[in-house]
């Protein structure tokens, strides 16, 4: 999907955050060849014992893994990108929600986004433009997990 944030590479990213971004990028593109069940079993075991990601934790990882990747940065290179970023957030011992699913307003678009405080991240557009077909989001104690 194309959104104007989409194609943006942020700038100002410190050299330590690019560091761990290109850390979890190999691991975010091999994710991102997996079918859906298993990228989301792969995620129920890696965001155990993580607390919730605030916006700014997400938007942060979600820039790192732009500046580091134009794959990521690009519009096709949503799943690698909100991987990455899922990824980036649990090396820092957060988790935001890890999201799939289709825009609501035609054209159909299939698109994979983070979500954290219960918004969309980084991508430009209202809260409800995205409907959710599968979500992987942090345990907690008062709440089952979103998977």
């Amino acid at each position: 999907m194309t959104t104007p944030s989409a194609l943006e590479r942020p700038t100002g990213v410190p050299f330590t955050r690019r560091l761990a971004a290109r850390l979890v990028l190999l691991p975010a593109v091999a994710l991102s060849l997996l079918s859906p069940r298993r990228i989301r079993a792969v995620l129920g075991v890696v965001r155990r014992g993580a607390a919730p990601a605030t916006a700014a934790q997400a938007k942060n990882a979600r820039d790192a893994m732009c500046a580091v990747s134009l794959l990521c940065a690009g519009p096709k290179g949503c799943l690698p990108r909100s991987l990455g970023a899922a990824l980036l957030c649990r090396l820092t011992g957060s988790w935001p929600t890890w999201c799939t699913g289709a825009s609501v307003v035609p054209p159909f678009n299939a698109h994979a986004w983070i979500e954290a405080e219960g918004r969309p991240i980084g991508e430009g557009v209202p809260d409800d433009y995205f409907t959710r077909l599968l979500a992987v989001g942090p345990v907690t104690a008062n709440r089952p997990p979103a998977s």
